[in-house]
């Protein structure tokens, strides 16, 4: 692995006018919104290109709507317009919830393969591509219980499956670097079970481990740039040193390195992606700032086991911010890693 290598979560800024179109969807045809989508992921690929990352992803930029998201690939789940709160302060429980009405099945996948397909077809060569695919515990987290399906992790266990397809068919297609998102799990690993975690986890994956760069992302939350979870990594431990990845992603920055010491464990098992982009936050991190907060990881994880990123996916953060982030970011890395 290139020491000091720099990486991105999944997710980047949607352009205005995407935005402004997933408003008005029905207003466009199926051609018209597979040209949007595709030079919304021109663009995404441009910024991270022109920044001069080792790995990029699409963006996530085809996530539209409900339709054309995770949720809308899979069968037997019914939008739910009754559960949430719909005025006030931004929180999690604004975020959409779907009932569930039948067998939870998604016959087509999730459509990650088509998303990294899409990328491959766009990217230039050079960069890593990598794909991100929630697990099944975070994905399960807006579906509703119902009587078949009595809590989040019987709703987890029928998804289980379906994600792990998506991770054999990501393969399969040429994709060498992937990310199973699990935040749910980083969250509330503070009040649940660890350990059943790490096996919901390990058996999602199993397939495709050895098959290509794994990774996970572990995070405390980041819907309108508000966090949800216990912030400490302490809960996850011992157990999710346990995780068959070959790469772990923590939130450190906004988090002010808080805890830093605990790299040096999953470190000793895996290579650690360190969050050191502030993703909540408008500062706007200088090439200075970035050498400091790499300088400080290395005490804990040597420079050849060692990836920098946001802390999360830059959806939440205007573009703007995003780019100039992702620039220092980069240039930070490299100033670092020629005087190794």
């Amino acid at each position: 692995m290139i020491p000091i290598r720099t990486t991105v979560i999944g997710s980047y800024p949607f352009p205005g006018w995407l935005e402004f179109a997933s408003h008005n969807l029905d207003k466009f045809g199926a051609a018209d919104i597979e040209e949007m989508i595709e030079d919304a992921v021109i663009a995404a690929i441009h910024d991270q290109v022109t920044a001069g990352l080792d790995v990029i992803t699409d963006g996530e930029q085809t996530r539209l709507d409900f339709n054309l998201s995770f949720y809308g690939f899979i069968n037997g789940i019914k939008n739910n317009e009754t559960e949430t709160r719909k005025f006030g302060p931004p929180a999690h429980d604004q975020r959409g919830k779907h009932n569930i009405v039948g067998e939870l099945k998604a016959p087509d996948g999730l459509g990650a393969v088509r998303e990294f397909l899409r990328l491959k077809k766009l990217a230039p060569a050079g960069p890593v591509l990598k794909a991100s695919v929630p697990g099944p515990y975070t994905l399960s987290g807006r579906l509703l219980p119902n009587e078949k399906y009595k809590d989040r992790y019987a709703i987890t266990e029928a998804l289980l499956p379906i994600v792990r397809s998506e991770l054999e068919a990501l393969v399969a297609a040429g994709c060498t670097e992937i990310t199973v998102d699990e935040p749910s799990m980083s969250c509330y690993a503070y009040k649940e079970d660890t350990k059943r975690f790490l096996d919901i986890f390990n058996r999602t994956v199993k397939p495709v481990v050895g098959k290509c760069n794994l990774s996970t992302h572990l995070c405390f939350g980041n819907f309108k740039g508000r966090p949800v979870g216990y912030r400490s990594i302490k809960p996850m431990l011992p157990d999710f040193l346990d995780m068959t990845v070959n790469e772990i992603h923590i939130e450190m920055a906004n988090r002010e390195f808080a805890e830093i010491e605990l790299l040096k464990p999953f470190a000793e098992k895996m290579n650690v992606a360190v969050g050191i982009i502030d993703v909540k936050n408008y500062y706007i991190e200088t090439v200075d700032d970035v050498v400091e907060r790499i300088n400080k990881c290395l005490k804990y994880v040597p420079a050849e086991k060692l990836s920098v990123a946001p802390d999360c996916g830059l959806s939440q953060t205007a573009r703007w911010a995003s780019r100039q982030k992702l620039i220092n970011m980069v240039e930070g890395a490299k100033k670092v890693r020629n005087n190794l």
